[in-house]
């Protein structure tokens, strides 16, 4: 038997004492992920970082006997970090999480930023915190807190991978360099999601895939004079409005094509009923809306699976425009917009790429040279049936740490491990979680990680690596 009092006295003070004070010296190191920093390796911040992990992870592991860490580096690949924490049983459990951050982003608070670590009340502002560079601490925390009342578990793995944010596209070489280390976890806990709200656990139950690429329309070889070509040369912009017009109604933001659509689960809608139902308004309310800006509809539920298991597009960049202040009286050459697709959860990513690639450059209007360059398509992730054993656990770590019993809702962004993960251990059980709740505004301005939350959620992991060893 778990004591909860105890175990929650135990984490609360490794997140003071050791894990807070090792993030905030995280979140100074600008580790930002292999597409958004091409000389990495040269400039040496994903190393800091590693470096950083690894000290603290062997400090805490000195008291686990027989416990190992390597960091395992593949020729020309972000590394990883693998912990291997001895258990007893035949069963691996496998926690996952990831160090690399996010780009910079404009629109931080006067005096904070991406790389400036700030405690504010309960939450630590500053990159990479909350997405996701609590997994490791935490997860070593809850087995500290378990070994210290000397309950049991399996063995556990411990993946932290360096490029997630770039669509871990280095980690299926990690899986299959160290499949034999791994083994076939019969349980994987990842450490990087969202929670609706940090009142309770919110378990994700699905994930939606993703492509991405730039849009380029091109017109001219070189911008003219906008007096004597206009009427004459098409606008790039226009042209390319017009393509997206054919994967998007402009009017609702419906995405036309049907094949870019899956039939959402029963199970899946009635989840998002209850979801809605416990989130209310703050379902639209989290978001920094302007005055008098509104939601796309004031259907809770409807928004609920628009954001979890509906195609949505986003322009996330343009290139081709000069600022307002340097744009001149010219007819420019040519326009590119990087487009995002957000897709269904079991919605084939791969055949959805072709699918808009064909669209957007078929029959280009007036003979335009248009091209889409993808370079990323990841299909979603729609979570197994909980097994009893683990929906009873939950309900229980849930109540212990929050006071409520957990909720269950799909995320509207990817994880690309955990797509790659239920492929290859179709008989694993999942739990999704995470501290990304309301305005902590991962990928975006003022980032910050809940750190109360932080500390609940170990609890409940903790909790659910007691009952996984009892109920195998």
């Amino acid at each position: 038997m778990v004591d909860a009092a105890r175990l929650a006295k135990h984490i609360g003070q490794s997140w003071d004492d050791e894990i807070v004070p090792t993030l905030v010296e995280y979140i100074k190191i600008p580790n930002k992920s292999p597409s958004f920093d091409p000389k990495w390796q040269e400039h040496g911040y994903m190393d800091e970082a590693v470096r950083m992990f690894e000290a603290w992870a062997r400090k805490k592991i000195a008291t686990f006997p027989g416990t190992t860490l390597e960091v395992v580096r593949l020729p020309n690949r972000t590394p990883v970090i693998l912990i291997e924490v001895p258990g007893e049983g035949k069963d691996t459990v496998l926690l996952y999480g990831h160090l690399d951050k996010q780009p910079e982003m404009a629109g931080w608070f006067e005096g904070f930023g991406p790389w400036i670590p700030l405690i504010k009340g309960d939450k630590l502002y500053g990159r990479g915190g909350a997405d996701d560079g609590y997994a490791m601490f935490g997860a070593l925390a809850a087995i500290a807190a378990l070994k210290d009342q000397e309950v049991p578990h399996a063995r556990s793995v411990i993946l932290i991978e360096a490029c997630e944010e770039s669509g871990s596209y280095d980690l299926p070489y990690y899986v299959d360099h160290l499949a034999k280390r791994i083994g076939s976890p019969s349980l994987v806990v990842c450490l990087d999601s969202g929670c609706g709200n940090y009142d309770q656990l919110w378990l994700t139950t699905s994930l939606r895939g993703m492509i991405a690429g730039e849009l380029t329309v091109r017109v001219l070889e070189e911008g003219v004079h906008s007096g004597d070509a206009s009427g004459i040369v098409p606008s790039s912009f226009r042209i390319l409005r017009k393509l997206i017009s054919r994967i998007e109604d402009e009017e609702t933001g419906r995405i036309l094509p049907d094949s870019l659509y899956a039939q959402v689960p029963a199970e899946r809608v009635a989840q998002a009923r209850v979801a809605a139902a416990a989130l209310g308004k703050e379902v639209y309310a989290k978001f920094p809306f302007p005055e008098g800006m509104t939601p796309v509809t004031d259907d809770l539920t409807e928004l609920v699976l628009n954001r979890t298991w509906r195609p949505a597009l986003a322009t996330t960049g343009m290139d081709g425009l000069p600022t307002p202040g340097n744009a001149g009286n010219v007819l420019r050459p040519y326009t590119t917009a990087k487009l995002s697709l957000r897709l269904p959860p079991t919605l084939d990513a791969k055949e959805a790429q072709a699918t808009v690639k064909k669209l957007l450059e078929k029959d280009p209007p007036y003979g335009a040279t248009v091209s889409f360059a993808s370079d990323k398509a990841g299909t979603g992730w729609n979570a197994p049936r909980l097994a009893p054993w683990l929906e009873k656990s939950l309900a229980k770590g849930s109540t212990a740490a929050f006071g409520q019993p957990p909720a269950y809702m799909g995320e509207g962004g990817s994880i690309p491990f955990m797509a790659m993960l239920g492929e290859k251990f179709p008989a694993s059980q999942f739990v999704v979680t995470g501290v990304l709740g309301p305005h902590s505004n991962a990928h975006g301005p003022n980032e910050f990680l809940h750190i109360p939350t932080g500390k609940k959620v170990t609890q409940v992991i903790a909790h659910v690596l007691a009952d996984h060893l009892a109920a195998g």
